[in-house]
C-alpha cells in the first residue's frame, strides 16, 4: 500500500486526497480565470478579451483540423475546457508541492496515472457515445469491419492502444518532470561538498528545468486535446 499520500476511505472506495484537492483547485483556477477574462465583453475587445478569444481560436483550430465540417462545432467547448484544465493541472505542481509529516498533500494531478487514465476514458467513452448516436448502433458496429472484415480484431485492439497511449503519454511526461525537479531541488538544498556553489548551481538548474517543464506541460495539453479530437473524429466523421 502506498502511504506517500493521504487517503480517505468512503463507501468502500479509497480516494487520494492529494489528487482531490489539486483537481478542485485546478477547476477553481480555470473557472475564475475564464470568468475574469470574459468580464464586460465588448465589440472592441481589451487585452483580457483578446487573450480569451485567442485561446478559443486556438482550441477551435485543433477541432477544425480533425473535423472541418459542422460535426466539429459540438466539440469546440469540450476542447477549450479540456485544454485549460489539463494545462493548469500540468503546471500547478511545478510551483507548489505541499508535504506534511511525510505525506504529499498537493501536487500535479496529471502525475498520477489514475487521473490521466480517467481523462482518456472520458474522451473515448464520448467518442463511442457520439459514434452510436450519430450513425446508429448497426452502422457503428459495421465500422469495425472496414475496410476488410478480417481487420476487425485489429480495429478492436486499437481501441485499447488508443486508451493506453493517450493516458500514459501525459502521465509519463508530467511525472518524470516532477521527479527530476525534486531531485534537482534536493541537490541544491543538500549543499554537498561545494557548499554554496552547489546550492547556486542547483537553484539555477531548477529555474531552467521549471521553465522547460512549463513548455512540456503546455505541449502535452495540446497533444492530449489534439489526439482526443482525432479519436472523436474517427467515430463521428463519415469517410
Amino acid at each position: 500500500m502506498n502511504e506517500k499520500y493521504p487517503y480517505l476511505d468512503l463507501f468502500g472506495l479509497r480516494f487520494n486526497l492529494a489528487n482531490c484537492i489539486a483537481i478542485l483547485v485546478s477547476a477553481a483556477i480555470v473557472f475564475f480565470l475564464v470568468l475574469w477574462l470574459a468580464r464586460k465583453p465588448s465589440i472592441r475587445p481589451g487585452k483580457r478579451q483578446n487573450v480569451l478569444e485567442w485561446v478559443m481560436d486556438f482550441t477551435n483550430g485543433i477541432v477544425k483540423s480533425s473535423m472541418p465540417g459542422e460535426e466539429g462545432n459540438r466539440f469546440e467547448l469540450l476542447a477549450f475546457v479540456l485544454f485549460l484544465f489539463i494545462f493548469v493541472n500540468n503546471q500547478i505542481g511545478l510551483f507548489l508541492q505541499v508535504d506534511v509529516s511525510g505525506k504529499t498533500w498537493f501536487r500535479s494531478p496529471t502525475a498520477d496515472p489514475i487521473i490521466t487514465m480517467s481523462l482518456a476514458l472520458i474522451v473515448l467513452l464520448l467518442a463511442h457515445y457520439f459514434g452510436v448516436a450519430l450513425h446508429g448502433f448497426k452502422n457503428y458496429v459495421k465500422g469495425y469491419g472496414e475496410p476488410l472484415a478480417f481487420l476487425a480484431p485489429i480495429n478492436l485492439l486499437e481501441e485499447f492502444t488508443n486508451f493506453a497511449t493517450l493516458s500514459m503519454r501525459l502521465y509519463g511526461n508530467i511525472f518524470a518532470g516532477e521527479v527530476l525537479l525534486l531531485l534537482i531541488r534536493s541537490l541544491a538544498l543538500s549543499g554537498g561538498s561545494l557548499g554554496w556553489l552547489t546550492f547556486t548551481g542547483g537553484f539555477l538548474l531548477e529555474m531552467v528545468w521549471q521553465g522547460f517543464s512549463v513548455f512540456i506541460g503546455s505541449i502535452q495539453a495540446y497533444v492530449f486535446v489534439t489526439l482526443s479530437m482525432v479519436y472523436l473524429s474517427d467515430k463521428v466523421v463519415s469517410e
